[in-house]
Formats: C-alpha cells, structure tokens, sequence
C-alpha cells in the first residue's frame, strides 16, 4: 500500500573511512509500503548506507531521516522504529520458535502486548504449528520466516532484510516474497539487497550504487531503460562488477 509518504529519505549522505569514501553524496526517496532494493556488486556501498540507516553508522556528511528520525541525532529512535534481518538470522537454536518470539518481544518492551503480537507473527509468517519446535531443526525456510517475525514483532515502519533469501530452496523463496507482498500490502516499507535478479524483477523501485555512488534508481523498468533499456537487470549487476573489479 503505497500512499506516497516518504518514509525514508537521504540528502547527499556520505561515509569515508579514512581515505575511502564508501558512500559518495547518495539521495534517495522512499515511500510507505514499497519495496524496494538496495543493489550493487560488493563494495558498492550498499551495507554501509544500510548500517546507517539502520542507526547503527554515523553518516560522515548529508542527512538521512527514517520513519521521522534523524539517524545522526536520533539512532536509538531508529532503530525503534525499524526491524532488521540480517543474513545469519540472529535465532537461538536451543530455543522453540515459540521462546524465540518471546526473547524478542523482551527486547522490544512489549510486556502485555506481546500475546497477539506472538500469535499475529506465527499466523502471518507461516509458523502457526511450528511453535514447540525447536528452532536449530526448522528448515531454512521455516528459519528465514522465524526470523522475518522476529523483526516484524514490534510493528515498525521499516523493514530492514539483508539478502533474505540467500541459501534457501526456490519454494521457500516464492513463500517469503508472497509474505513480503502481504506486508508491503499493509502500508509496512520493505527495504532489500539481493543478488538474485529475478528477485530484483518484483520490487517496486530499485537503486544500483557502484562505488558507493548511485547511479540508477527507478522501476525495474526504469531502470533498464537508464542503460539503454536491451540490458537484464542480470547484465547490469555483472557490468557493474566488472567495473567495480
């Protein structure tokens, strides 16, 4: 449900390390409900903006504002406001899915709350019968979808996902991108960087950083168009590798 709010923003955002500049003056605009990629060839910058907007990076230079906070001024009200899933999941094997949910419900602060937020997550990610089970024997599916309701337990704005789907069979990645629509459906962003470009293919806008420069943003669509519009969004990925080599 994309009701043309921005809910994410960056003006001219810049991160050196010393010498490197590995994020290079990059704005963006992005609106409630969409989704949208973060893509490039390692070293493109892309982690690096990610950890910033996650309010875990000082930006160097520029502004970057998500969910209404500044990430430079208020991180801590960032990262509130925001779910994050990483590619190593961040589950405790030993747990049941079920103490998994209720571990991050602690995190959260959600005290009375955290019933129907345990039973909303278990009921929309697919896990309803799988709440005794211990979360080291689930399959990487069933791991990556524990993991997607662990970091949508609070309710935020902003969904962070890390290369979600990396690793996992193709049955469980069509389950989880029809799991990111019905999200994205409900006014949530769902903000993601991947190196599937068939993935690329579903999200609703996309940015290609190189350099840690952007230098594509726009539909899918738009975006071949940028290069000519004959290229894949396959053959735009190994082109920017290339250069980036």
């Amino acid at each position: 449900m994309n009701d043309g709010r921005v809910v994410v923003e960056t003006r001219d955002l810049v991160k050196r390390f010393g010498d490197l500049v590995a994020v290079d003056h990059v704005s963006l605009s992005i609106r409630a409900g969409e989704i949208f990629g973060i893509l490039g060839p390692n070293g493109s910058g892309k982690t690096t903006t990610i950890r910033m907007l996650c309010g875990l990076m000082r930006p160097t230079d520029g502004v970057a504002l998500v969910a209404g906070a500044d990430v430079a001024r208020q991180p801590e009200r960032v990262k509130s406001r925001i779910g994050y899933m990483s590619q190593s999941f961040g589950l405790y094997r030993d747990l049941t899915v079920d103490e998994n949910l209720a571990f991050y419900g602690g995190v959260y602060g959600l005290g009375a709350g955290l019933a129907p937020r345990i039973e909303w997550a278990k009921r929309s990610m697919r896990l309803a019968e799988l709440g005794g089970r211990l979360s080291g024997v689930l399959s990487g599916g069933q791991k990556q979808r524990l993991a997607l309701a662990c970091a949508m337990l609070h309710a935020p704005d902003v969904v962070f996902l890390d290369e979600p789907t990396a690793g996992v069979d193709p049955a469980a990645r069509r389950l989880f991108w029809s799991i990111i629509r019905e999200r994205s459906a409900e006014g949530v962003t769902m903000i993601v960087t991947t190196h599937y470009m068939d993935e690329a293919e579903r999200f609703d806008r996309l940015a290609f950083l190189s350099r840690g420069r952007l230098v594509a943003e726009g539909s899918p669509a738009e975006v071949r168009g940028s290069f000519g519009g004959t290229r894949s969004l396959e053959d735009i990925f190994v082109a920017l590798q290339e250069q980036n080599h």
